[in-house]
């Protein structure tokens, strides 16, 4: 079933250097199903402050209103007051919930614990966080690849070595090791204790996009540019495989991987020819490729076999699992395809609640967290639970990583934001 567009709520503030978590609760954006609120205000950091709303439904006339902040309690909650059109729910420090009853829908937004802005100087385009998620690691237009405290931003340590741009960027399950790829085709391995890059892997012809880590972390898989997906071994420092056919011999971006242990059902084939004794921990699983012409395929990691190709509306830019059995993946038309891997041809669920370009996809509890060329990033419990997490003003949100109740996005405006769930 198609999902449409949904409503989104605006409450912005401009930019600033958070270093401790803020009073107020300075940014809000709303998606839900086929309902739209909506609005944008600017307003300072202060006790009053004013911000307009709007309620659009597809094919009736838009309802507008507003927000107003008449004084902060003495327990630092910001008393507010909306126009007769909307009504104001639950108010803490940092969420809000608001409905617009004559049309029996309704909105939950967070605005972020704290911000890091002294991590890089440019966008930063992708983010992870360790096991222990006391680390964060994160790559920037600013050709900078870092580690930080997730605690308060403060730098543990820069990973020089690639060329130019880093695009992409993980811990191994240790957390003492990163991977990299970047425009220089070259993936790299690194020591977070020393800094130190024991290993590189080369053999690709066209930038990394995304990477993934078998098991432990012995075998590594890349996508790239230049169409291809290869195994690697990284005690050899070689590749063992390409693991997808290339079709018709045409180098089609493969824009990201998902790599999970499937469900028996799926028949994953066998191998022609006996693996190599350095290919660790492929068995069961399978690899999403989510490509640039509009296709998503499942290969067989083991047997390097074709399980399905799905054909999407446009691009796809991401993909995730969320079981053993149901996979995620978005595109550059705003739709984000679930599909259960045991009947791939037709999706379980197409998701549009923006059609601005999906840029992350990841699990999260029951649920999954996507973000979104418009800003909007929103995490979703079931359909009817959606929680919209603030901040971007309409700029990019490449990437989230979740760490048990801490959620942390990048963005185009070169911030880090840390998102914590307890504050609801």
């Amino acid at each position: 079933m198609l999902h449409d567009s949904g409503p989104h709520l605006d409450i912005m503030t401009p930019p600033c250097d958070i270093t401790a978590p803020p009073i107020y609760i300075t940014v809000f954006h709303l998606v839900d199903p086929p309902p739209s609120l909506a609005g944008k205000a600017f307003t300072k950091r202060k006790v009053e402050g004013e911000a307009w709303i709007s309620c659009k439904i597809a094919g009736k006339p838009t309802i507008y209103g507003s927000l107003k902040c008449q004084g902060i309690s003495t327990d630092g909650v910001p008393k507010l007051i909306s126009s007769d059109e909307f009504v104001v729910h639950e108010i803490t420090k940092k969420s809000i919930t608001v409905s617009c009853p004559g049309q029996n829908i309704s909105g939950k937004f967070l605005s972020p614990y704290t911000s890091f802005s002294r991590v890089h100087s440019k966008n930063v385009t992708c983010l992870d966080i360790s096991s222990g998620g006391a680390l964060g690691l994160s790559t920037s237009t600013d050709q900078t690849m870092k580690i930080w405290q997730t605690s308060n931003g403060e730098i543990r340590r820069i990973l020089e070595g690639h060329v130019h741009d880093v695009y992409c960027c993980m811990f191994f399950p240790s957390g003492k090791v990163v991977l990299s790829g970047g425009m220089d085709a070259q993936v790299k391995i690194w020591s977070v204790d020393d800094g130190s890059c024991p290993v590189t892997l080369k053999g690709h012809k066209g930038g990394i996009l995304d990477l993934a880590i078998v098991d432990r972390g012995r075998n590594v898989i890349t996508c790239s540019r230049d169409g291809t997906a290869r195994l690697w071994d990284c005690g050899q420092a070689a590749c063992i495989a390409i693991v997808n056919n290339i079709v018709n011999n045409s180098c089609v971006p493969i824009n990201a991987i998902a790599l999970g242990a499937v469900d028996n059902a799926v028949n994953l084939g066998s191998p022609m020819e006996v693996p190599s004794d350095r290919e660790i921990g492929t068995e069961g699983k399978l690899l999403i490729l989510a490509r640039e012409d509009k296709m998503l395929e499942g290969t067989s990691l083991h047997s390097r076999d074709s399980v399905f190709i799905f054909e999407g509306s446009d691009a796809f830019n991401c993909c995730t699992f969320i079981s053993s059995m149901d996979i995620l993946a978005g595109g550059q038309d705003g739709n984000i395809f679930h599909l259960d891997v045991r009947n791939p041809k037709t999706p379980v669920e197409t998701i549009c609640r923006t059609d601005s370009p999906v840029l992350s996809l990841v699990p999260f509890k029951d649920g999954y967290i996507a973000s979104h060329g418009d800003g909007s990033c929103f995490i979703a419990q079931g359909f009817d639970q959606v929680l919209q997490l603030t901040g971007p003003d309409c700029v990019p949100v490449y990437q989230v990583a979740a760490w048990e109740k801490f959620v942390y996005t990048c963005c185009r405006d070169g911030l880090v934001r840390k998102y914590q769930l307890s504050d609801l």
